[in-house]
């Protein structure tokens, strides 16, 4: 079993909540204010979660400039008062952050029961290989 510090712990729910409020946010048409609460708390999260130093580090390193500069600005967007433009940066950023991490989420799925099998679907696989094979070459 995985310990966590107390900050952890409350980092866990930081982001828990911050993912429920954008979730929300996005089913009351794209709420200005659920919004803007579910970024403040999943970014602080984060930052909670796994340390300040290193998650200054994991978004200012200098190949993930594009991706952070999408990802931020998309908040900052957000609680400017835009919330559908922001929230479509925010996805872009959030995908060319993360893109590394895709293929070992997917591999990880392929080996779960009932969703392997669905990954494994003619029209699925073949979408999920080409996303597997992009990500690894970047």
């Amino acid at each position: 079993m995985i310990s966590l510090t107390d900050s952890q712990k409350i980092g866990m729910g930081l982001t828990g909540f911050g993912v429920f409020f954008l979730f929300f946010g996005m089913m009351l048409f794209f709420d200005k204010a659920l919004l803007a609460i579910g970024n403040i708390l999943f970014v602080s999260g984060l930052s909670f979660v796994i340390g300040l130093e290193r998650t200054f580090r994991f978004f200012f390193q200098r190949h993930k400039v594009k991706a952070t500069s999408f990802f931020l600005g998309g908040v900052l967007v957000v609680l400017i008062g835009w919330p559908i433009v922001g929230v479509v940066l925010e996805i872009y950023g959030f995908f060319l952050l993360f893109r590394g991490f895709f293929p070992v989420a997917v591999g990880f799925i392929r080996r779960v029961p009932v969703l392997g099998s669905l990954l494994s679907l003619p029209g699925i696989s073949t979408l999920v290989d080409k996303i597997g094979e992009s990500n690894t070459m970047v």
